[in-house]
């Protein structure tokens, strides 16, 4: 305990500065509110609509006045776009553009809100409807969120229309044929590729009449959540646009949770899940250079306990830290239903708002995002393996032909899910992104299948021909008798006659394609004719696929090491997670002295013990810069406006009202004086306030305030 007295003064809080960083971020439709003034550096505002005595102006204002930088975001699948579809902006009504499914039924985001086929007056809205007027007030960073084209959808008449114009034929039901899926999955990634296309490219024109460098960012689901999904998105071939500048990697406890096959046993695995979501969300964007923000959820959008929301948001936000190479992050959208609204309970007729400990957990999470560090650790375990995966994934989802079946989306899966069991950090690689250097730089070896998407050019076959006869060794998983073996594609027309694309690629490395090894340039091949997906439905189905695994990489890299945790360092955290089902049931331990940031007392532990099915965010106390001088460690808010000089420490913290702060302080003795101030000069009494010697760190707890609490603490010189 603080032995000296805890004295009361009067300090005017300091007002906010806007952060020149772009680091962190969150989106809202809402004004700004005290209850969700949670202090990232960016504001997405959502939506441009004007509401009920406010405008959308005036809404960016509010925003911008607690200085914040604000950013845009609307759907452009979707949206609040009345105007649009009942006739007001050009007189025409729009309705009939709605996506809809075979038995006549429009799929529907919301009341009065359909799932849109884009089309060529849809697109002209989006420009001089809502991003003229975007720019116009003074915005210059553009996210067109979530571009989805269901793979049920593809019977309305608008889509009938952009068939005929599209392929020069008249549309064919996809139910008919694999072919005809095929096609019309072709055609709703197009149509959202021409639309961001279209949009974007006008975004950057219009600004730059105005003096603006615009900036366009794409909020999506991954490639994997969009393909187990059934739902289909241009996806990576946005990252090769001029017009693209970046994404926002929609990862969350609702996508994660998706069961998943593994030993025959179907059931959540949210971390595995989280930690390949990203993954893949990654690799699209980084051999491209294009910025991106992973996102992640403290809540989800189904009603659960909040203990379950709590291990879910710690599996997905823990997936996320484990990919050092990213620093930028959207710490949550809507904190609006996060702090303010209250959530009905599973099987209970009660609701109630957030927690006051898990709102505390969240800010100190969200508050080590905004110092968390870009590093160059690798993540513990082999880092040299990776699965190819690509757009045309989502092609093969819906509906089912000729019998068969990819459940829970098992095909990938089964390439991934068995080795990451392991241990083992597997990367997913993106075919459209082969020909950017980088893609392959670090891949000792690749696994791949045809079982579950196709090559959408041969040139994906040129280039991983050439990247194995320089050394590289390909997995090559798949009996290649799906009924998309013989859709009308490139390797079966115009002179080629091959029954499936995998005999162009053999042909390409000078194989046949029926030894289970060849040797081709310096590199090797290996061939496993099963689907991937009975490696993780049928119990034990892994074992020989690991095994070739094991033969490819140690007689290429060397050993493959095989644990049951991912562990990373970055600057003075650890971030851990230890997987059940896995080699072993040992819990991974982290020496100390380190602050447990998932805990919102703040502890400081001599060492931390991270069992099976559990994740770890620590602050380790010795790799922190600086020991000597007084700084904050952690704390449930952010902070501001700090001095130091000699025996004195001061600052400003600000979170949103109603949630309680707790900090942890590193201070060169311990205090003989804490003073807390309103902004209103109000003395406040703190909750808690202790001094623990060994770590010489002193702990705080109190109610936050977006106005501000200034800290004042003074000790003997």
């Amino acid at each position: 305990m603080i032995k000296k007295a805890i004295t009361i003064a009067c300090y005017l809080c300091f007002p906010a500065i806007a952060s020149a960083q772009q680091k962190t971020a969150f989106q809202t439709s809402s004004p700004w509110i005290p209850e969700i003034d949670v202090r990232a550096d960016i504001a997405i505002v959502y939506g441009a609509n004007d509401r009920r005595g406010m405008t959308f102006e005036q809404r960016v204002r509010s925003w911008r006045e607690r200085g914040y930088q604000t950013h845009f975001m609307t759907g452009i699948a979707w949206g609040q776009y009345a105007d649009f579809f009942t006739g007001k902006w050009d007189g025409k009504n729009h309705f009939g553009i709605g996506q809809v499914e075979r038995d006549g039924d429009t799929i529907w985001h919301g009341r009065n809100v359909p799932y849109v086929v884009p089309d060529s007056s849809f697109i002209a809205y989006m420009k001089e409807a809502v991003v003229k007027k975007v720019i116009d007030a003074g915005i210059s960073h553009i996210h067109l969120e979530e571009p989805e084209f269901w793979a049920r959808a593809g019977y309305s008449g608008a889509f009938k229309k952009e068939w005929q114009r599209y392929y020069g034929a008249p549309w064919q039901p996809q139910h008919t044929s694999p072919e005809n899926t095929y096609l019309s999955s072709k055609l709703k990634y197009h149509l959202y590729f021409n639309a961001i296309k279209e949009v974007s490219t006008y975004a950057k024109a219009y600004g730059k009449q105005k003096g603006m460098d615009v900036k366009v960012y794409i909020p999506t689901h991954s490639l994997v959540n969009y393909s187990s999904w059934r739902i289909v998105s241009p996806e990576a071939s946005l990252a090769s646009l001029p017009s693209i500048d970046g994404y926002i990697a929609q990862v969350w406890t609702g996508t994660s949770r998706e069961p998943t096959f593994y030993n025959a046993v179907r059931k959540e695995r949210v971390f595995e899940n989280a930690f390949l979501e990203y993954g893949s969300m990654i690799s699209m964007t980084a051999p491209t250079g294009r910025k991106i923000f992973l996102l992640t959820d403290p809540i989800e959008d189904w009603p659960r306990d909040w203990g379950d929301y709590k291990r879910n948001y710690e599996a997905t936000f823990t997936a996320k830290l484990l990919y050092p190479m990213v620093a930028n992050y959207e710490v949550m959208p809507w904190p609006e239903r996060i702090y303010t609204r209250p959530y009905k309970l599973p099987d209970s007729d009660s609701s109630i708002l957030i927690p006051k400990y898990y709102s505390t957990q969240m800010q100190v999470m969200i508050n080590a995002l905004n110092s968390m560090p870009v590093s160059e650790s690798r993540v513990s375990g082999v880092n040299g393996i990776g699965v190819l995966m690509g757009n045309s994934m989502m092609f093969q989802r819906f509906p089912t032909h000729q019998g068969y079946e990819d459940p829970q989306f098992s095909n990938f899966y089964g390439q991934t899910l068995p080795l990451l069991k392991l241990g083992i950090p597997v990367q997913t690689v993106h075919m459209e992104n082969l020909s950017f250097a980088p893609t392959l730089k670090d891949i000792k070896v690749l696994v791949m299948s045809y079982s579950n998407m196709k090559p959408m050019s041969p040139d994906v076959h040129r280039h991983l021909s050439d990247w194995v006869k320089k050394g590289g060794v390909l997995i090559y998983c798949g009996r290649d008798d799906d009924p998309y073996q013989s859709v009308q594609e490139w390797w079966n027309t115009k002179g080629n006659t091959f029954k499936a694309p995998s005999e162009h690629l053999f042909r390409q490395l000078g194989i046949k394609g029926e030894s289970s090894l060849s040797r081709v340039g310096k590199g090797k091949v290996y061939i496993i004719r099963r689907d991937p997906k009975t490696f993780v439905m049928e119990a034990g189905g892994a074992a020989d696929y690991v095994e070739v695994v094991k033969k490819a990489y140690e007689g290429n890299a060397g050993t493959l090491t095989m644990k049951n945790s991912l562990y990373v360092a970055r600057g003075p955290y650890d971030i851990v997670a230890v997987m059940d089902e896995s080699t072993d049931q040992a819990p991974y331990v982290v020496k100390g002295p380190v602050i447990d940031l998932f805990d919102p007392a703040l502890p400081v532990l001599d060492s931390k013990s991270v069992a099976p099915g559990a994740q770890a965010l620590l602050l380790n106390i010795p790799r922190v810069p600086e020991p000597g001088t007084p700084k904050v460690l952690a704390a449930a808010a952010r902070v501001y406006q700090e001095e130091r000089s000699a025996g004195h420490y001061r600052f400003v913290v600000k979170s949103p009202a109603r949630t309680i702060n707790a900090m942890r302080i590193q201070l060169p003795a311990e205090p003989e004086e804490t003073v807390l101030t309103g902004h209103d000069g109000q003395r406040i009494t703190p909750a808690a306030s202790t001094w623990d010697a060994k770590s010489r760190t002193c702990f705080l707890q109190f109610d936050n305030s977006p106005e501000g609490v200034t800290v004042d603490i003074r000790w003997r010189k």
